[in-house]
């Protein structure tokens, strides 16, 4: 089924209603996944003609989309990567979590951005960023869906790498998400580091229930600087 192409509209909308001329689209892939990070990517794009075949990750083969990622790097003004790990998302809980990528990959950026656009409907960010929620933003704005192709890129290497020392897992096929390869690996081996031990996934694997976590929220969130706070761009 063929999509409409991204536009600039929303990008002209905030400039036109705000002061914002910085404009940065935001797009998270690894929310849904068992293993690995959560992984956000900010990208500035300006106003400039996007590369053809620009979309939503999810929309395009990965041969594609990693051809477009090598493009894109060239193309963007700017961006920045930022990851919440396992242990991260554990403690925190997924809102909380992506929140902090999202702060660490506007950190990333060599600029402030003014304004941001956010992918979906609920606003994680929140303050001190002005934020503009678009739903289906990775297919109908340029920016977002910049992001959206760098960042899926970036984790899916990333889980790939991972997959290097945990072969039965297939990272590198399935992104730490419940491929039937990686089921039947959790069950006879149980998690491995990179896994989130908060999830329900655990509740179905006998075995392995005790090493279950129990969220327990912090007081006060952690700060977005640390050792592996920020990974800055270029990433490829």
């Amino acid at each position: 089924m063929p999509y409409d192409p991204p536009t600039h509209r929303v990008e002209r909308s905030l400039r036109a209603t705000t002061s914002a001329r910085v404009i940065a689209g935001i797009d998270e892939v690894g929310r849904g996944a068992w293993a690995g990070p959560v992984t956000v990517c900010a990208a500035v794009t300006g106003l400039r003609r996007p590369p053809e075949g620009l979309t939503d990750s999810k929309l395009l083969t990965p041969r594609r989309r990693t051809g477009l990622a090598e493009v894109l790097l060239g193309w963007v003004t700017a961006h920045g990567l930022g990851h919440a790990w396992p242990g991260e998302i554990d403690e925190l809980g997924m809102t909380a979590a992506l929140r902090l990528a999202a702060v660490r990959a506007i950190e990333a950026l060599p600029q402030r951005p003014d304004a941001v656009i956010l992918d979906g409907a609920h606003d994680y960010l929140g303050a001190p960023w002005h934020v503009r929620t678009v739903v289906k933003g990775d297919r109908s704005c340029v920016s977002v869906a910049a992001a959206s192709v760098i960042a899926k890129v970036r984790r899916d290497a990333l889980m790939a790498e991972l997959g290097e020392r945990h072969a039965a897992f297939g990272f590198a096929d399935n992104a730490g998400y419940p491929a039937p390869v990686h089921r039947a690996a959790l069950e006879d081996l149980g998690p491995t580091p990179h896994h989130r031990l908060s999830w329900a996934y655990l509740d179905a694997l006998p075995r392995w229930q005790h090493l279950k976590k129990t969220r327990t929220p912090p007081a006060v969130p952690p700060p977005a600087g640390g050792e592996r706070a920020l990974e800055q761009a270029p990433l490829f």
